[in-house]
């Protein structure tokens, strides 16, 4: 059973004193930033009085956007440790709030800000050369001309922000702190309470039973609340539809996209290319079949370890091979990883309430804090480096970029975090040399690639499907949900869906529904990432130097400019191609173990 909170050492918690001392220092600084945003009310009418104006009012409204961010991280990952506490539920609803009236207080600027011309805002950058700091900026906003609305209905719009966010926070609500799953018996016979955090250890068990023991029972509950969730997620899709409607977007997509400059091609791309490939999950999966020596394949079968090897991490020893692998960045690089263990970035174990899953978050002037929920296995490990490279992307880009442009695009954040992942796998089949032990790694790797590249380009078209079925008015059921993602399970896996009914209710449990259009990137990320590795590990030193430029660059210039100074060129297919050629290779020599018998005791 998972702790109270209180029963976790210091040593394993974050330190979010490092953001406010206290929780009346967050009170305090709420209070302030709130009349500050009642002050900045007047400056409504008035942005391109002059070039001062907009100077003056551009630094006014990102220095309350970094003051805001600061206290929303606080709250959320406040929130986040433990989802049962009333007090940090009013923190995080208060700072969403606080969000909405910055949103308001600020809907005025997009919509003035487009009555310029190209010719004045040039005058304007004569008259005052600052202005040129934010030239990118600038440039990103005038490249949305067409889909900004009038000051009145931009007010409007970010009003609704809290309305608009309902949806996504009754799901977080439900799944995290109200849903209780079954007990069930562990391998050892005792009574275990599932949770979201021990699920995947379940479904990692070598005892079928207990995986389908652990499946069952949690898709149980999914069952019973079907309906909750499909209103919850049909209702978000109708948020998203309607968005992208009201700006004059052909599709939700089309707006989620132009955020980023990412045309809708690279999407079309993914799903082309991996449904091309699918022959190469069906032949992993059908490997699996063989190795497990089980005749009726099962969905609750497709985590169960490969190998017999027993190879597994504790923490300490996961921050150490971390600290090994990630010194191929080099000294700066390296310094920072170290820091976030010895400073206390990192949320480790899991507790009651606490949130599910893992994340990297922290605001422009904090920590790159990291949230697990630690346990002693190999993928846990790749989970801690994963994160790690998503901190240090998130470190580098603050140390490097004024806060203007000091985050990045959806579109890149996975790059970063799963170049890690793939160093890791690098170094760790340079290291190992038994057939064993390369087969455990192996299968771990053609695992990962199957629940990145295969698995969320699913996702993807499950995202993508919903969203044109709300659009055409189709009324999203639980019915209609559960019949399209069990019609796409079985293309993806090959695995009848009528003898895995369970999986129709997979998708009421995934969070990344509610973020509009992210898990394709997921995809891109991963294949762009395969390449990357290769360079950074066979390459040259100047490889990793366009890398860390790479993680310097924030939002200084497009997405697809920026990865393209790594070496990666994602406005075509080839980096995809590469992608899947490793995991043929790799997928090859797991074969040809299995043939050598090295996933066998003895």
């Amino acid at each position: 059973m998972a702790k109270n909170r209180n029963e976790i050492a210091e040593d394993r918690k974050w330190d979010l004193t490092s953001v406010f001392d206290t929780d009346q220092a967050w009170d305090a600084e709420y209070e302030a930033v709130s009349k500050e945003l009642d002050e900045a009310r007047k400056l409504a009418g008035h942005l391109t009085d002059s070039a001062s104006s907009l100077l003056a009012t551009t630094k006014i409204e990102l220095a309350i956007a970094q003051r805001v961010e600061r206290l929303y991280v606080y709250a959320s990952m406040k929130n986040d440790q433990d989802t049962t506490i009333a007090k940090y539920q009013e923190l995080q609803a208060k700072a969403t709030a606080l969000y909405a009236k910055y949103g308001e207080t600020f809907a005025f600027y997009e919509p003035e800000f487009m009555t310029l011309t190209e010719d004045e805002l040039a005058e304007f950058k004569v008259e005052v050369p600052e202005l040129n700091d934010f030239k990118h900026f600038f440039e990103k906003l005038l490249s949305k001309k067409a889909h900004v609305l009038s000051s009145a209905e931009e007010a409007l719009l970010a009003g609704a922000g809290e309305i608009f966010g309902a949806s996504a926070e009754t799901f977080e609500i439900l799944d995290n702190a109200d849903i209780i799953f079954p007990t069930i018996k562990d391998s050892e016979g005792n009574d275990v309470q599932l949770t979201h955090g021990n699920y995947i250890s379940f479904m990692e068990n070598k005892d079928r039973e207990i995986r389908k023991n652990a499946y069952q029972a949690l898709y149980s509950i999914y069952n019973q609340f079907q309906n909750t969730y499909a209103k919850t997620l049909g209702s978000n899709v109708k948020v998203h539809n309607f968005q992208a409607k009201t700006r004059k977007y052909n599709s939700a997509r089309a707006a989620a996209l132009a955020e980023n400059h990412i045309p809708e091609s690279v999407f079309d791309t993914l799903v082309e290319s991996v449904n091309k490939h699918l022959p190469l999950l069906h032949r992993y999966v059908n490997l699996r079949k063989e190795i497990l020596g089980i005749d009726d394949l099962k969905m609750y079968d497709m985590y169960a370890p490969l190998s017999d090897l027993d190879y597994k991490f504790t923490y300490d020893q996961a921050v150490d091979k971390t600290i090994d692998t990630l010194k191929i960045f080099g000294p700066d690089y390296l310094e920072r990883v170290k820091r976030s263990f010895d400073e206390r970035w990192i949320d480790v174990e899991e507790n009651k309430g606490k949130r599910s899953g893992a994340y990297s978050g922290g605001s422009y002037d904090t920590n790159a804090f990291m949230l697990l929920n630690w346990h002693d296995t190999l993928d846990n490990l790749f989970t801690l480096v994963h994160e790690m490279g998503h901190s240090m992307h998130s470190t580098f880009t603050r140390e490097n970029q004024p806060y203007v442009y000091g985050d990045y695009s959806i579109f890149l954040a996975e790059i970063a975090s799963t170049t890690n992942e793939n160093i890791l796998t690098e170094t760790l089949l340079e290291e190992i040399k038994d057939d064993k032990t390369r087969f455990a790694i192996l299968n771990h790797y053609l695992d990962g690639f199957r629940g990145t590249v295969f698995r969320q380009t699913q996702f993807a078209e499950f995202e993508h499907d919903i969203h044109e079925a709300d659009a055409a008015g189709t009324v999203l059921t639980s019915e209609f949900l559960n019949n399209l993602y069990a019609d796409l399970n079985e293309k993806y896996y090959g695995i009848s869906k009528e003898e895995n009914p369970e999986i129709q209710y997979e998708w009421a449990r995934i969070p990344h529904f509610y973020y509009n259009y992210y898990v394709f990137q997921y995809s891109t990320g991963f294949a762009a990432a395969s390449y990357l590795a290769e360079k950074i590990v066979h390459g040259t030193e100047q490889d990793k130097e366009n890398y860390l430029n790479y993680l310097k660059a924030g939002n200084s210039d497009y997405p697809l400019d920026v990865i393209a100074r790594a070496g990666v060129d994602m406005t075509n297919s080839v980096y995809l191609d590469e992608a899947f050629k490793v995991f043929e290779t790799r997928l090859t020599e797991l074969e040809e173990l299995v043939a050598k018998g090295a996933h066998l005791n003895g």
